[in-house]
């Protein structure tokens, strides 16, 4: 099996995820972000009232084979912190999947909870900060305490080429931990831009404004923009 839902994988499928998973799931070292996603669940919005919120830490989730890794920024109060699966339930979410659905990487074009038969194929999805931080700005501070988690995953998907970091805090983010695994980043840094793409050593570091209502809902970051994204990735991954 080469996909999974954003259920903690079976040890047999992939022990090292299913452990860095674990992990995720049980931190609690930033004391700002665990009260804000349990105040969050606890008081949600009128239309959310009576759902039972995940309220912890949101995992990565996907292909365990990916050659292909979307680094976002961190979980909707609302969204991946109510059903417990990044990018779920929530508008940035209804953004990205219809893209990763045209372009093959995902089995259907929505998400809204974490058992609703969603499968990546070949891509897996995780994020710069794990929890909700309040008005969705994780502080320097969090990002830091977070950024292994990221790390471990790309240590972990052994066939991991492409990665494309959503908004310039992920590809920041995503820089740092690539040069701590041992990858030689140049100086100056690569800088982010929509559509930028930096070869890293056996990666490819793809730029793409965020998924956010911010961004999408004043066109900042249209349909078609996105599509060749993801059209770029392709090329990327066929020419390897």
């Amino acid at each position: 099996m080469r996909a999974s839902d954003g259920t903690a994988p079976p040890e047999s499928e992939d022990t090292a995820l299913s452990a860095i998973t674990q992990r995720v799931v049980a931190c609690r070292a930033c004391p700002r972000l665990v009260a804000w996603r349990e105040q969050s669940a606890a008081d949600p919005p009128k239309r959310y009232r009576g759902e039972t919120y995940w309220a912890r830490p949101v995992p990565g989730f996907g292909d365990f084979a990916a050659r292909l890794l979307i680094v976002g920024l961190a979980p909707a109060a609302h969204g991946g912190n109510r059903t417990g699966r990044v990018f779920t339930g929530d508008s940035s979410g209804d953004f990205l999947f219809p893209a990763l659905h045209r372009a093959g990487f995902a089995s259907q074009p929505t998400s809204t909870t974490a058992d609703d038969g969603l499968s990546l194929n070949d891509a897996y999805i995780a994020a710069a900060v794990r929890c909700a931080p309040p008005d969705n700005r994780p502080t320097p501070g969090e990002f830091e305490r977070c950024r292994s988690y990221l790390e471990e995953e790309i240590a972990a998907l052994r066939e991991l080429e492409v990665i494309v970091a959503l908004g310039a805090l992920a590809w920041t983010t995503t820089l740092r931990s690539l040069a701590s695994l041992g990858t030689t980043i140049p100086r100056p840094a690569p800088e982010f831009k929509h559509g930028a793409l930096a070869p890293l050593g056996k990666f490819r570091l793809i730029g793409s404004y965020h998924v956010s209502r911010q961004n999408t809902n004043t066109g900042r970051l249209t349909a078609p923009m996105f599509d060749a994204i993801f059209e770029r990735v392709r090329t990327e991954l066929s020419a390897r």
